[in-house]
């Protein structure tokens, strides 16, 4: 038996049910698997008092410190966010919060390997822990955690240590894992992992029945992701301008949805541009299948699931050459990779619109992103870790001596 402490900053709650729901969906196949034994520890960072008092933090305050999560058992600690340290102390504080929590649950049921599935703040805590506890680390790159925390002033040093301190790396795409080794993490330690999806709820369906149940009469383009500038909904909403009867319909919410509503009404386009605001990914399957195309214009990714999510809907997709878009569209048929700009992003749309390729031509993309496949890699990696430290640990060599090797797991 396996038994694998997944360790996770990112990861739903009963605030926050579309928070890190990828990570969950992972955790939640790996726990399946009949040789593992997991828990998860997913701790919830937290400014200082009384800024807790604020209504944006009291709900995750006022969240149980352990609970049945869909079957899980899920402990959520809680550590200081320190406001206006741009997160140089958040893995302090983290460990901090860690130790007692892992003492104790170490006493009750020891476990094997700490899978970090977060490059930061978990990566740099665990490693930490992975000291302390004796027992191998992995951890994976997902986009932001490697793009922002791996290149700022404040943590970019913890980021990079992490990744050349843990036994194994895990990395969303291939270009994920070349922007890993551009911070100096070796990218022959590091293995690509590939996302999951759920290709019983993610399928085609009658496309005009589906926009009638949504209202839309004509062309429709949905776009999922957060209302934050990385995403790009500003382009996408643009373009739309220039495209006479199309909708186009956001699923997402965050702080750039007052500049966007701005935007939509001073354009005139507020009769076929409308913001859905957080929509729960169970109701996501719909939405992406009603769609003739689906657009993000994201200036970084590491591979957004939202990509092949649509894909395994039957509906192409329009995208900025962003993280590993180009290992996913590798056919006309899966949409169009454009530039970052309004006008390409029409004329991407415009020409999927023009000459829909059939849905199941498009499916045929995500048939190999299953979430089947991502646990039973991800099962592999971990065993091969936790096999490798023993090994190690019962032989003259020095610790760390045995290097990783790379590819593609999934």
């Amino acid at each position: 038996m396996l038994r694998v402490l997944t360790l996770s900053t990112l990861f739903p709650d009963a605030t926050r049910p579309n928070f890190g729901v990828f990570v969950e969906r992972q955790t939640l196949g790996l726990a399946a698997h009949p040789d593992v034994a997991l828990r998860v520890v997913a701790p919830i960072g937290l400014p200082p008092w009384p800024l807790t008092r604020l209504d944006r933090f009291r709900a995750l305050a006022e969240l149980p410190h352990a609970e049945a999560w869909k079957g899980l058992s899920v402990h959520r600690p809680r550590f200081t966010a320190m406001p206006l340290t741009h997160g140089r102390r958040f893995v302090p504080a983290l460990n901090r919060a860690l130790i007692p929590l892992l003492d104790r649950l170490r006493d009750e049921a020891p476990f094997d390997v700490i899978d970090a599935s977060f490059f930061f703040p978990d990566g740099p805590a665990a490693v930490a822990m992975r000291r302390r506890y004796g027992v191998p680390v992995s951890i994976k790159a997902r986009g932001a955690d490697i793009h922002h925390w791996g290149h700022a002033p404040s943590t970019a040093r913890q980021v990079r240590d992490a990744g050349r301190a843990a036994e194994g790396l895990l990395a969303v795409s291939e270009t994920m894992r070349a922007d890993m080794a551009a911070i100096g993490i070796p990218a022959e330690r590091v293995r690509v992992h590939r996302t999951g999806v759920d290709l019983a709820r993610f399928a085609p369906c009658d496309r005009l029945a589906g926009k009638a149940a949504l209202g839309v009469d004509g062309p429709l383009v949905v776009s999922v992701g957060a209302l934050i500038p990385r995403k790009g909904h500003e382009i996408v909403i643009r373009a739309i301008a220039g495209l006479p009867g199309a909708t186009l319909l956001i699923a997402g919410d965050g702080p750039e949805r007052g500049n966007l509503e701005s935007l939509i009404a001073a354009l005139g386009i507020g009769d076929r541009v409308h913001l859905l605001g957080s929509v729960a990914h169970c109701h996501l399957p719909p939405l992406l299948a009603a769609a003739d195309v689906m657009a993000l214009a994201s200036s970084s990714e590491g591979l957004a699931n939202a990509w092949v999510e649509a894909l395994a809907s039957g509906t192409p997709v329009v995208i900025s050459d962003a993280g590993g878009a180009r290992e996913l569209v590798t056919g006309d048929d899966a949409g169009r990779i454009v530039a970052r700009t309004p006008h390409a992003f029409a004329a991407g749309i415009a020409a999927m619109l023009a000459a829909a390729p059939p849905a199941d031509a498009v499916r045929r993309f995500a048939q190999d992103y299953t979430w089947e496949a991502n646990a039973e890699a991800l099962y592999t990696h971990l065993l091969g870790l936790v096999e490798a430290h023993r090994n190690q640990s019962s032989s003259p060599r020095r610790r760390g001596s045995m290097p990783l090797s790379g590819g593609i797991l999934g």
